[in-house]
């Protein structure tokens, strides 16, 4: 484990969060070199960047190319989470959403095509989640941003596998995970205990997921053991799909 990302330059977007945080640990655990990217005013960070804004991510890769030559891995991970039906979501609440969690990874992945290019295995890793695989009824903006990270992974898998070496696209599903989104989420319901004993309940494992068992479906699809993976969808859920 300890060697599995060996001098692997890889950056993270929402790297101050909490599922950003713990993957630049397990990536840096592992032997490589985790690139912390988020917003300016969050914190400090390696690369400024705001995953909405074209010039940023030019920026980004402007500088990743003069510091380290190249990239091995990208982490997709910045994202947004906001409850409503599709009545109630606003249509500037459904386009911030989309924008940070689809655009973002479009314009991750477009940017940093050439710096990956330059890598001996080169990976690409799309944060996305249970709700982009199965609704909900309260997540119209939401299911829609990350459905759309699932088909775009794929999509950019296929396009990756013609290149060589080829540039492996991967993305990965959380469930209920412990952390700021799944707290920000119960703290805005009138009972948050009862909310919290809830999500507990709809998963069959009967607990909420860790942010370094993310972190672990992350490494390893940024390392050579996943070589043979690409276009797929990884499970981090407890079982919650399967239900």
């Amino acid at each position: 484990m300890s060697a599995q990302l060996k001098d692997h330059v890889v950056l993270v977007t929402g790297a101050l969060g909490t599922l950003g945080s713990a993957m630049c640990k397990g990536i840096e655990a592992a032997g490589g070199i985790a690139i912390r990217s988020d917003l300016a005013a969050r914190g400090k960070v390696d690369v400024a960047l705001d995953v909405t804004k074209e010039q940023d991510w030019k920026s980004a890769m402007e500088t990743i190319e003069r510091s380290h030559g190249r990239l091995d891995g990208l982490v997709n991970n910045a994202g947004v989470g906001t409850p409503g039906d599709v009545e109630q979501t606003s249509f500037s609440e459904w386009r911030r959403v989309m924008a940070i969690n689809a655009d973002g990874v479009f314009l991750g992945c477009k940017y940093a095509m050439p710096l990956l290019a330059k890598s001996k295995a080169p990976s690409i890793v799309n944060i996305s989640s249970a709700s982009g695989i199965v609704a909900g009824a309260n997540l119209a903006a939401y299911n829609a941003s990350k459905g759309a990270v699932r088909m775009l992974s794929k999509s950019v898998a296929l396009s990756g596998a013609r290149k060589r070496p080829p540039v492996r696209s991967n993305s990965v599903h959380p469930a209920f995970i412990e952390g700021d989104m799944v707290d920000a989420m119960v703290k805005s319901r009138p009972d948050p205990a009862k909310a919290m004993g809830k999500l507990h309940a709809q998963i069959p494992v009967g607990r909420l997921g860790q942010p370094q068992e993310v972190a672990n479906a992350v490494v390893w699809l940024l390392s050579p053991a996943s070589s043979f993976t690409t276009g797929s969808e990884v499970l981090v859920d407890g079982g919650l799909i399967a239900g």
